[in-house]
C-alpha cells in the first residue's frame, strides 16, 4: 500500500515562494514517475509538473520558468519548488506517483495566492 502525503501550502501574498513536500511510503525510484497537479475551484484538474524515473521534468506552460520539480530518493520524498507565486496558482495541490499500471495520490495541500 502506497502513501503520499503533502505538506508546505499555505497562504503567500503575490511574488512570494512556497515549497510543497510529497513524502512518500514506497521507494520513489521504484515508480515510473511522479507529478504534481492542482485544481483549482470550479476547474478541472491540471498537470503542473512531472518528473520521470531518470530524473527528467516536464511543466506547464503556466508554471514554466517560475516552479522546479525534484526529488530526494534517500528520503522517498518529491518537491515543488513555486517562486513569483500569481494569484491564479491558487489551488488544491496534489502529488502524484504511477507504478503501471496504478496510479496513486495524495490528499492535496492548499496553497492561496493573496495579498
Amino acid at each position: 500500500q502506497v502513501q503520499l502525503v503533502e505538506s508546505g501550502g499555505g497562504l503567500v501574498q503575490p511574488g512570494g515562494s512556497l515549497r510543497l513536500s510529497c513524502a512518500a511510503s514506497g521507494r520513489i525510484f521504484s515508480f515510473d514517475f511522479m507529478a504534481w497537479y492542482r485544481q483549482a475551484p470550479g476547474k478541472g484538474r491540471e498537470l503542473v509538473a512531472t518528473i520521470t524515473n531518470g530524473g527528467s521534468t516536464n511543466y506547464a506552460d503556466s508554471v514554466k520558468g517560475r516552479f522546479t520539480i525534484s526529488r530526494d530518493t534517500a528520503k522517498n520524498t518529491q518537491f515543488l519548488q513555486m517562486n513569483s507565486l500569481r494569484p491564479e496558482d491558487t489551488a488544491v495541490y496534489y502529488c502524484s506517483a504511477k507504478r503501471f499500471p496504478v496510479t496513486y495520490w495524495g490528499q492535496g495541500t492548499q496553497v492561496t495566492v493573496s495579498s
